[in-house]
């Protein structure tokens, strides 16, 4: 298991809230990611330093960074 971060973003880009998760893989991440997060907010999910993915208001992956 490894963790992860959940970052939810205010309306300026900047973080308001974070919690951490434990996920097997960046998928299932989203996934509970999808579960905790209010469908208000934009949020971002990293692997300590490198950024998984940001989901958009209604839980969708917005961006991907798999450089």
């Amino acid at each position: 298991m490894a963790d992860y971060r959940l970052y939810y973003l205010d309306g300026a880009g900047h973080i308001g809230l974070a919690d951490w998760i434990e996920a097997r893989s960046d998928e299932d991440a989203i996934r509970e990611a999808r579960k905790q997060r209010p469908n208000a907010h934009i949020c971002e999910i990293w692997d300590t330093q490198r950024l998984v993915t940001r989901l958009n208001h209604e839980g969708e992956v917005h961006w991907v960074d798999r450089a």
